[in-house]
């Protein structure tokens, strides 16, 4: 089986088990398949996926519980990975209008360029695409949901 051999493991404890190990595996086979996509245009995944929240965010701003809620990276900090967007100037922080203690976060016009950008070269559709039929894919995205229950 191509799981055992990847993980150099002979055997599990049950097939639930192996397929938990498979999903993590393959979470992490997607993470590593995507960092090397984006890396050219230097930003990390965590980066990446701020960006794209944001995008489908405006022109409305986002809040750092909004974004730490949506994130798929949920051990990330948030803070401090929006303070890195905001020195590369992809996104800008202002403070809120009716609540001054709340911080406004938006991605900016560069932001938008570089996410656009990356649309034409970063497809994730692609990391599955050549392995698995549109009909797999369903099938695939419905047995995680079931699994998640």
């Amino acid at each position: 089986m191509q799981l055992q051999k990847e993980t150099l493991t002979t055997r599990f404890e049950s097939i639930h088990h192996q397929a938990i190990v498979n999903v993590w595996h393959t979470g992490n086979w997607c993470t590593e398949r995507l960092k090397q996509t984006i890396a050219p245009f230097e930003v990390t995944t965590q980066q990446f996926n701020i960006l794209r929240i944001l995008r489908g965010q405006n022109p409305n701003p986002a809040t750092i519980n909004l974004l730490k809620s949506r994130m798929l990276d949920k051990m990330s900090d948030t803070s401090r990975i929006v303070d890195r967007l905001v020195q590369k100037e992809l996104v800008v922080k202002e403070a809120n209008a009716i609540d001054k203690r709340a911080v406004d976060i938006k991605i900016s016009d560069k932001g938008l360029e570089l996410l656009e950008l990356m649309d034409k070269e970063v497809s994730l559709s692609v990391l599955i695409s050549s392995n698995l039929t549109e009909q797999e894919a369903i099938t695939l995205n419905n047995l995680l949901d079931k699994m998640r229950g």
